[in-house]
């Protein structure tokens, strides 16, 4: 798997943050796919995940006077919102853009937590905890409880079940580093109660909630499995998954199949013991990882022809973590 590897530090800039894809129409810094995009490294003993992070951190540095302004009123506009996507020196995009997703700080601030957990050198200074203390401000600003954004696929403007976990797993993570309202996290929990398992109110089920078991795990079991079985048996295709029914995008008589949705099935059984599981999406994954390790975002609805967004740095570093679960598997089975 040292192929995937290199794939994916062929999207990592120098300044540690990742484009999505090289391809033009992703050849850019999304906060959300530079969450994905480092965790295979959140274990390891080298300097990836932090460096990511500082970027990360010297990107809203730069920002800090608009954070400063949302803190104390919510922003309206998109390009208001902390941006979602940046050029790659990780300045703001003139291009309007969906930029209304909390889960992209939510996950920002989980990724840090989780860091710093296991000794990572995340937070440099004063002035990184501060950003902190502001981020976890602006989502109370936002009331990102009830508040409507672009959710994870940066498309319809509603309450999202994975935008509010995202934060309410981003408030949990952070709270021994800053001050975190113990209100705050559980308005967003008392949101998830309500609305799971739907995604939100045009979305019965959607590929997303996955991101509820893994990786921030703010579910139960019960309901992890409900969400489970919802996604194989409702969006589950020959090379992934698809995002949700009725998706537009790369559609060609049918809804387009993301690659990823078979590592992010099999993480998530790993994350409830379900080894046989684990195997099965391996083995489903194998089949869709190309010689060269370059896995491509999706494959054309209707289609056997992947997109152009290929790789894509978040499918890979998902294989990459579900073939490290495998490996850590067969270990554990020829030691006991």
């Amino acid at each position: 798997m040292q192929a995937l590897h290199t794939v994916l530090d062929s999207m990592r800039l120098p300044n540690g943050a990742y484009i999505a894809s090289p391809s033009n129409d992703y050849s850019y810094v999304w906060i959300r796919d530079v969450g994905y995009a480092v965790l295979p490294y959140l274990n390891s003993n080298c300097d990836r995940y932090e460096k990511t992070y500082h970027a990360l951190l010297d990107l809203f540095r730069r920002y800090e006077w608009k954070i400063d302004i949302h803190t104390r009123q919510k922003p309206v506009l998109p390009y208001e919102y902390i941006h979602a996507r940046y050029s790659k020196d990780l300045t703001e995009l003139l291009q309007p853009w969906g930029h209304a997703q909390n889960d992209s700080i939510g996950l920002f601030l989980w990724g840090v937590g989780e860091g710093v957990r296991r000794g990572k050198p995340i937070l440099r200074d004063e002035a990184d905890r501060r950003i902190l203390q502001k981020l976890v401000d602006y989502l109370a600003c936002l009331e990102y409880w009830q508040e409507p954004d672009n959710g994870m696929w940066e498309e319809n403007v509603e309450i999202h079940a994975s935008s509010v976990g995202a934060c309410v797993a981003g408030l949990k993570s952070i709270r021994m580093l800053v001050d975190v309202p113990e209100e705050l996290i559980r308005n967003g929990e008392q949101t998830l109660s309500k609305l799971l398992p739907r995604e939100s109110l045009t979305k019965k089920t959607d590929l997303a909630l996955l991101s509820l078991i893994y990786p921030y795990q703010v579910v139960s079991r019960d309901m992890a499995f409900h969400i489970l079985y919802d996604v194989a048996t409702k969006l589950e295709r020959k090379y992934g998954c698809i995002r949700y029914k009725g998706d537009r995008y790369y559609n060609e008589g049918r809804e387009a199949e993301w690659c990823f949705g078979f590592p992010w099935l099999g993480l998530c059984h790993a994350v409830l013991g379900e080894e046989e599981k684990v195997l099965e999406y391996w083995e489903k994954t194998k089949q869709i990882i190309p010689e060269n390790g370059e896995i491509p975002e999706l494959y054309i609805g209707g289609t056997d022809r992947p997109n152009g967004n290929t790789p894509l740095a978040w499918a890979v570093a998902m294989t990459i973590l579900l073939h490290e679960r495998v490996q850590k598997m067969a270990l554990v089975r020829v030691n006991t």
